[in-house]
């Protein structure tokens, strides 16, 4: 009996040892330290952004529709924007709030995520956090040339890379709008004490990967929630001019409170206010916040009031009407 009740003290040991594990293990890596790049002029700038789609259109792995795209005016303007898609999609998924930024005088550039729009539909279930933050900071080193006020737009997980790009020391970020970000999971899909695990076990790939309804490898969906666990606190006063967030409460994905807690705080240390925007339910959104082209007329208004948003002027809310009905 003395044995018996010795090896079951033991197990327990080591079941604590491993949970004590998970929860004391860092999840910042030193890897998401990017130098800052050297500033480019415009014409450098664009001849990067056309490489970077010249050397997509001759690859065959990259679908045709999910090349990054610069929509340019031709010379530096007063305004610039980086667009940041989200994960499991690609460039296209900005298609119209990129011409709708064109039009109001913007030079656009919206780079593809690594492993992201290609004929592999699982490859982005192989990338890695030190990718997404290399790509991020490469994204701003072009659009920071196209423009005078520079600011980024990111969506879901293109959100986390955006909100890490405007607290990277020497980046001047002007103006930061995040659509649905991913800052953590919906409780419902896993609660706050499950984060650091998954993100210890997924994130580093001890575990297999799973691949969740929705098509969301954990081991991939772990690298952003790493990217937003790096994230300076308190947060860095950047010299931001304008902050502003837009959620759909029918979102299923994100933990709608740290969609809006993390920005405020970034807010906050530039002692600007933080602009909230909760889609009306009766649109019926979800997580896609840019997936708006079943709303028609009512689509147009939200992309206007998206522009509005980033740019931190006053805008009304949208028509909770659902006249698409």
């Amino acid at each position: 009996m003395p044995e018996i009740i010795a090896l079951l003290v033991g197990g327990l040991a080591l079941v604590v040892a491993a949970v004590a594990g998970l929860y004391l293990w860092p999840v910042g890596r030193s890897g998401l330290r990017v130098a800052p790049a050297r500033p480019l002029d415009f014409d450098t700038a664009t001849r990067a952004a056309a490489a970077i789609i010249a050397a997509e259109t001759a690859d065959p792995e990259v679908r045709p529709e999910s090349r990054s795209r610069l929509l340019s005016h031709g010379s530096r303007t007063s305004r610039a924007v980086l667009l940041l898609h989200g994960y499991t999609l690609a460039p296209e998924q900005y298609e119209r709030l990129a011409e709708e930024f064109f039009d109001s005088g913007y030079n656009v550039w919206v780079p593809r995520a690594p492993r992201h729009g290609t004929v592999d539909r699982r490859a982005h279930h192989r990338v890695e956090a030190g990718e997404l933050t290399t790509y991020a900071a490469q994204g701003w080193a072009v659009a920071a040339a196209l423009g005078d006020e520079v600011g980024v737009v990111g969506i879901s997980g293109g959100a986390v890379l955006a909100a890490w790009l405007a607290q990277v020391p020497g980046n001047v970020v002007r103006h930061l709008l995040l659509l649905s970000p991913f800052f953590a999971p919906n409780p419902r899909q896993a609660p706050a004490y499950a984060v650091k695990p998954l993100i210890t076990l997924y994130g580093r790939r001890v575990l297999r990967d799973r691949v969740t309804s929705r098509g969301y490898s954990l081991a991939a969906v772990t690298q952003y929630l790493t990217i937003a666990r790096t994230l300076p606190k308190p947060p860095r006063r950047t010299g931001l001019r304008s902050a502003a967030v837009a959620i759909s409460p029918l979102d299923g994905v994100v933990d709608l409170r740290a969609a809006v807690d993390v920005p405020r705080r970034i807010a906050d240390a530039n002692a600007i206010p933080l602009r909230v925007c909760t889609l009306p339910e009766t649109l019926g959104v979800e997580h896609n916040t840019l997936n708006l082209a079943a709303l028609g007329a009512e689509g147009d208004e939200l992309r206007r009031l998206y522009v509005a948003l980033y740019e931190g002027a006053p805008a009304p809310e949208p028509d909770p009407t659902p006249t698409h009905r």
